[in-house]
């Protein structure tokens, strides 16, 4: 049983590593995309608005990647302090994530 316990926890915190990377990739990419794209034409005004659309929505991507992780850390924290770390850092992506999501509703309402 306590194998099994072992190889449990080590394969939901590989799973976790592997989210982050997942999340991580995803910002790095698309943060890189964006500025590339906002070099190709700088002065279009309504590009520029379109870049900062596409890159929220991008990274809302990316910290429901991230927030995945720390939810599957949840399953094998063992300790007070590790659990209120989490709840932390869980509390300040939903945070992250609910003002990009408000920016994308505030635009898209800007838009029509």
């Amino acid at each position: 049983m306590e194998l099994l316990e072992k190889y449990g926890t080590n394969f939901i915190l590989f799973s976790a590593h592997v989210l982050e990377l997942f999340g991580a990739v995803v910002i790095i990419f698309f943060a890189v995309y964006a500025f590339v794209d906002y070099f190709r034409h700088p002065l279009k005004s309504k590009n520029i608005e379109h870049i900062r659309l596409d890159l929220a929505k991008r990274l809302a991507l990316g910290l429901e990647f991230k927030m995945g992780a720390e939810i599957l850390k949840t399953v094998v924290v063992s300790t007070m302090d590790e659990i209120l770390i989490l709840a932390a850092i869980i509390a300040l992506r939903i945070i992250l994530n609910l003002i990009i999501h408000w920016e994308l509703k505030h635009f898209e309402r800007e838009q029509n």
